[in-house]
C-alpha cells in the first residue's frame, strides 16, 4: 500500500519533469543600451537607464532551451548623453510626451537554442516600437550562459530614423546636426 501512495505523490514531479521547465526570467539590473551617433561636429553617446522586461524560456530535457515569448521596454526619459544639451532634444524627437517607452516584443518563438558550448547566436524576430511607429525587425543575437539556467543575450542593430519618422534631433541653434542613422549596441541578463 505504501508503494503505491509514494507512486502517487511522485506522479506530478515525473510528468513535469518530461515536459521540461518553464520559468519566467526579468531583465537584470546590470542590463547595457548603449546608443550610438553621428554629427557634424562629432560622434555621440546615450545610455538607456530604465530597461524592464520579461522572457518566458523552456528548458528542454535534452539540454537546449526555447524562448517562447519576450517583451524589453526602455524609458525614453531614462536616455541620457555624454552631452546633457542633447537630452531633451531626444525626448522631443522620440516624442517622448505620447509614447514614453521604446518596446520590443519577440514575434516568433525561438526553439531548441543550444547550450553546450556555452554561447551561440540565434537570429530573432519581433516588433520594435519607437515613437509611436512600429516595424517588424530581425537582428543577431549573441547567448551567453554564464552560469546554469542563467542567460545573457548581446548584440548590435543599426536603426534609421527615419524609418521610425524621426526627424535626427538638432542642436545649439541647428548648428549640430544628427545623422539618420544609429547603432544600438544591449548586453540583457536575465534573473
Amino acid at each position: 500500500m505504501k508503494w503505491i501512495l509514494n507512486f502517487i505523490l511522485l506522479m506530478p514531479a515525473l510528468v513535469f519533469a518530461g515536459n521540461g521547465a518553464d520559468n519566467t526570467y526579468t531583465v537584470a539590473k546590470d542590463h547595457s543600451i548603449t546608443i550610438h551617433g553621428t554629427s557634424n561636429l562629432h560622434d555621440w553617446t546615450e545610455t538607456a537607464g530604465i530597461v524592464t522586461g520579461n522572457f518566458n524560456i523552456t528548458w528542454n530535457n535534452d539540454g537546449t532551451f526555447d524562448i517562447d515569448a519576450a517583451s524589453l521596454k526602455i524609458d525614453v526619459r531614462s536616455i541620457k548623453s555624454d552631452h546633457s544639451a542633447m537630452d531633451n532634444n531626444t525626448y522631443d524627437a522620440l516624442k517622448a510626451n505620447e509614447n514614453p517607452e521604446i518596446l520590443f516584443i519577440l514575434s516568433t518563438p525561438v526553439k531548441n537554442i543550444q547550450t553546450k558550448s556555452g554561447e551561440t547566436t540565434i537570429f530573432i524576430k519581433g516588433n520594435l516600437s519607437i515613437a509611436g511607429v512600429m516595424k517588424n525587425v530581425g537582428l543577431a543575437v549573441k547567448v551567453l550562459i554564464p552560469a546554469y539556467r542563467r542567460l545573457k543575450f548581446e548584440g548590435s542593430q543599426l536603426i534609421k530614423l527615419s524609418d521610425y519618422n524621426i526627424d535626427p534631433p538638432t542642436a545649439l541653434f541647428g548648428a549640430l546636426k544628427t545623422g539618420n542613422e544609429i547603432k544600438v549596441d544591449f548586453k540583457i541578463g536575465l534573473q
